[in-house]
């Protein structure tokens, strides 16, 4: 970072807005000789004074670091790169929580078979095993429903026929075929059956 031209673009900001050094101290409740390090290059604004500094200058946390002006195009170019790194880590982030609901639901399946299995073999028939039983299923039951809302919350489905995006009902989610990506269902647009693609929500 080039503390010289930093403090040159605060200084030109500066006088654009009219304020001498110690009218800018002012405002940002510091004194003169602080803004006067700042021009010279001897010292950078402490960061929890930069949102104020910039604040006042009108100008963007990064293009005082740069110290210069990004001109609209460049500005355009980093907001749309930050939205789509933001969108990819948004997907990454649904997809785990799709993968974890999917393990949840196995996991939950194979513990429910051997703990049932399990209770066959050392308690007797009586009450107390279908009381097991009963209480082996509702705790299978819980893990799947928690897996089931993931699925529900993390997107929404595109017709193939039609395009039109939607988001299935827990009945439909539940009853009807799937791959890791698509789910056969009727689209409520066009009311076709398609394999309709999975995709994250924005």
């Amino acid at each position: 970072m080039d503390h010289i031209k930093v403090g040159q673009f605060i200084a030109e900001c500066r006088k654009k807005k009219d304020l001498t050094q110690a009218q800018l101290a002012e405002k940002l409740n510091i004194t003169d000789r602080a803004i006067s390090k700042w021009e010279n290059g001897k010292a950078m604004p402490d960061s929890a004074l930069m949102l104020d500094l910039c604040d006042i200058l009108g100008i963007t946390v990064n293009e005082l670091l740069c110290g210069e002006v990004s001109d609209q195009e460049q500005r355009n170019e980093q907001l749309d790169e930050l939205i789509f790194q933001m969108a990819k880590n948004e997907e990454r982030y649904h997809k785990r929580l799709r993968h974890s609901a999917c393990v949840i639901v196995a996991t939950s399946l194979v513990a429910l078979i051997c703990l049932i299995s399990l209770i066959s073999l050392l308690i007797p028939e009586c009450g107390f095993q279908d009381f097991m039983i009963i209480l082996s299923v509702i705790l299978f039951i819980i893990p799947c429903i928690t897996a089931l809302k993931f699925q529900v919350e993390t997107g929404y489905y595109e017709c193939k026929n039609c395009q039109n995006m939607f988001v299935p009902n827990y009945k439909e989610i539940v009853a009807l075929m799937q791959t890791p990506n698509r789910r056969l269902l009727k689209c409520p647009e066009c009311g076709k059956w398609t394999w309709c693609k999975k995709l994250t929500k924005k």
